[in-house]
């Protein structure tokens, strides 16, 4: 059950979040323990190993573990940089929606959209970490009544960045994920 369950990672779209909000709840011990599973029982796998230790990227803290996974999953995440695709969308009073659709592995793409107003900063920041290709937003897609334009990675990415100034000088703390996704 547990190597069909790993299986399914290259390809299931539920079992992908699951794996990685388990392993988040694990306790450091119980998470190394999971590794050293992982890499008795890969070998008997039919999947590439970036199915398996990819959904564990996302919530791993501890810098010696996640390296460990990295060089596991590593070898097919390609640049971490990349963006499959960007979108804004605007509303009234100078409201923004910034969209960056990203890469992770596979099938699967992170996606981060921000709200934002002109020269006050961010409103909220949210993430997607796992969402199968074919439902990411695309232009014209509609997100939170604003209408999504395709824009460019540099457009957007300066957007975020005038955003980032406004909010620190209105004294306001930049939001976690956007740290967690500055690459």
């Amino acid at each position: 059950a547990w190597r069909s369950w790993l299986q399914s990672l290259a390809t299931d779209a539920e079992a992908v979040p699951a794996a990685a909000h388990l392993y988040g709840e694990l306790p450091p011990d119980a998470r190394a323990a999971w590794l050293q599973a992982l890499a008795e029982d890969m070998p008997a796998l039919d999947v590439p190993e970036v199915a398996v230790y990819g959904p564990l990227l996302a919530v791993e803290t501890d810098p010696e573990r996640l390296g460990r996974l990295r060089e596991r999953a590593g070898r097919a995440l390609g640049p971490v940089s990349r963006v499959d695709r960007a979108l804004l969308g605007t509303a009234s009073g100078g409201v923004r929606l910034s969209v960056l659709v990203i890469p992770l592995y596979l099938d699967f793409v992170r996606i981060l959209v921000c709200r934002l107003v002109k020269h006050q900063g961010f409103d909220w920041v949210q993430q997607d970490p796992f969402v199968p290709v074919a439902d990411a937003p695309v232009p014209g897609s509609v997100i939170e009544g604003v209408k999504l334009y395709a824009s460019s990675t540099e457009a957007v990415v300066d957007e975020l960045a005038h955003a980032v100034l406004a909010h620190r000088r209105r004294g306001r703390a930049v939001p976690a994920l956007l740290k967690d996704c500055a690459d």
